[in-house]
C-alpha cells in the first residue's frame, strides 16, 4: 500500500494547482455564457428567514458521469501468467460477466438512500488443465470466481454546505455454483462513511475512513472524496481515493472520456471440493483467495439514446495481491502471518464493454 503515498501526493497537487489557476472573473463569464444557473447560496439568509425553508445540498456536482440505475457488461483480461509455489502456469484468458444495479429507494432534500446489487465472475483459461499440478490452479480451473453482493448507500445534507455519506456492502465471493450457494458465514462486509462539504455546484469534498476488503483481505483505511468540474464544464476529477481516481474530459454532454485507475478485490472463499488443499494442510478452516488489483484505465462513456449509454474502458490490470490464506482474519498492511500458498500473477492489458440505463 506504500504505492499509494505518490499517489495521493499527485492527487492532492492536482486538485490544488487546479484551484489556483481559477480566475474568478472569468469562471463567472464562463458560467454564464454557458447557461449555468444563478448561485442563490447568497441570498440563503434572506430566504430562510422570509420562507423558513431550510436549504440542503445536493450529493452531485454539474458535468458528473451520470449514476448508473442497470448495467450489464463483459470483462476480458489478455494472456498473463500465473506463478505458485509449485509451478509458473500461462492463462489464456481471464473474462466473465459483470451486472450492476443501484436504485434509489427514499430520495427527498433531506435524504437520500439507495440499494445497490453486483454479480461478477472470473474463468480462467488454462491452455493445458491436465498438466495442472498447483491446487490453487486447479481449483481456479474447475470452478469461476464469482461475486454476488448488495449495496447500501445514504446521503444525509446537514445543511446547504455539509453532508455525511454512508456506504456498506456485503458480498459473498468464492468458487460457488450458482445453484450450490456458499454458507452465510463466507459474506464479506464492508463498510465507509465520509463527513464532507458542498463548496458549490461544481466542488464537493469530504474525508473519511473504511473497512474494505478492496485489498483482497479485510483492512482499514483513511479515505479522501473528491468531485470537481472547471467552470467551463470541459475538464474535472472524480475521485474516492484511494478506490479510485479519475480525470474527466467532457467534450459535450452525450460524451465523456475518464482516465485513472480503480483498486478492486475481495477475499474469494474456495471450497476445496475435491479436497486439492488438503495436500498442504489438513482439516483447513476455511480456503481464501486474497485477490486484489490495480486497473489503470482509459473509460469513454457515450449517450447512445435518451437514458441509454455506452461504456467503453481499455487498460492495463496490475496484480497487487493473490495469495492464499487458510482462514479470514485482520493482517493489516504490517502482519507477517504466513500465506497457506505464496502466488502472483503477471499483468495484462484489458477491455471492459457495457450497456448501461442511467439516472435522468
Amino acid at each position: 500500500m506504500f504505492f499509494l503515498i505518490p499517489l495521493l501526493s499527485f492527487f492532492l497537487l492536482s486538485v490544488g494547482k487546479t484551484f489556483a489557476q481559477i480566475d474568478t472573473t472569468k469562471q463567472k463569464n464562463e458560467e454564464e455564457e454557458a447557461g449555468e444557473p444563478t448561485n442563490f447560496s447568497q441570498f440563503q439568509g434572506e430566504v430562510e428567514e422570509a420562507t423558513g425553508v431550510k436549504r440542503y445540498c445536493t450529493s452531485k456536482v454539474f458535468g458528473i458521469t451520470p449514476n448508473k440505475l442497470i448495467s450489464i457488461g463483459y470483462d476480458y483480461q489478455l494472456a498473463y501468467k500465473m506463478t505458485s509455489e509449485q509451478e509458473t502456469q500461462s492463462i489464456n484468458a481471464t473474462h466473465g460477466l459483470r451486472v450492476l444495479a443501484n436504485f434509489p429507494v427514499i430520495s427527498t432534500n433531506k435524504i437520500t438512500f439507495n440499494i445497490g446489487a453486483n454479480y461478477t465472475e472470473s474463468n480462467y483459461n488454462f491452455p493445458n488443465p491436465e498438466k495442472l499440478k498447483s491446487p490453487l490452479h486447479n481449483s481456479l480451473h474447475n470452478n469461476p470466481l464469482r461475486s454476488t453482493g448488495l449495496a447500501f448507500t445514504v446521503f444525509k445534507p446537514l445543511n446547504e454546505k455539509h453532508f455525511l455519506l454512508f456506504n456498506t456492502q456485503h458480498e459473498m465471493s468464492g468458487d460457488y455454483r450458482l445453484d450450490e450457494w456458499q454458507k452465510l458465514n463466507s459474506i464479506r462486509h464492508s463498510v465507509a462513511g465520509v463527513f464532507g462539504w458542498k463548496k458549490h455546484d461544481r466542488l464537493m469534498y469530504g474525508f473519511g475512513v473504511a473497512r474494505t476488503y478492496r485489498v483482497g483481505e479485510m483492512n482499514y483505511i483513511p479515505v479522501i472524496l473528491c468531485n470537481y468540474t472547471s467552470g467551463n464544464r470541459k475538464w474535472g476529477i472524480e475521485a474516492f481515493f484511494p478506490a479510485r481516481l479519475h480525470f474527466r474530459r467532457s467534450f459535450n454532454t452525450r460524451n465523456l472520456l475518464l482516465f485513472g485507475y480503480e483498486l478492486e478485490g475481495t477475499s474469494y472463499q474456495l471450497r476445496n471440493k475435491n479436497n486439492e488443499f488438503n495436500t498442504l494442510i489438513a482439516n483447513p478452516k476455511s480456503i481464501e483467495l486474497r485477490r486484489s488489483e490495480l486497473r489503470f484505465r482509459a473509460v469513454f462513456e457515450k449517450q447512445l439514446h435518451n437514458f441509454i449509454w455506452l461504456s467503453f474502458q481499455a487498460g492495463y490490470r496490475v496484480g497487487y495481491n493473490f495469495q492464499v490464506d487458510n482462514g479470514d482474519f485482520f493482517r493489516g498492511f504490517f502482519g507477517n502471518q504466513p500465506y497457506l500458498i505464496q502466488s502472483s500473477i503477471t499483468n495484462p492489458l484489458y477491455f471492459n464493454f457495457s450497456i448501461n440505463l442511467v439516472s435522468p
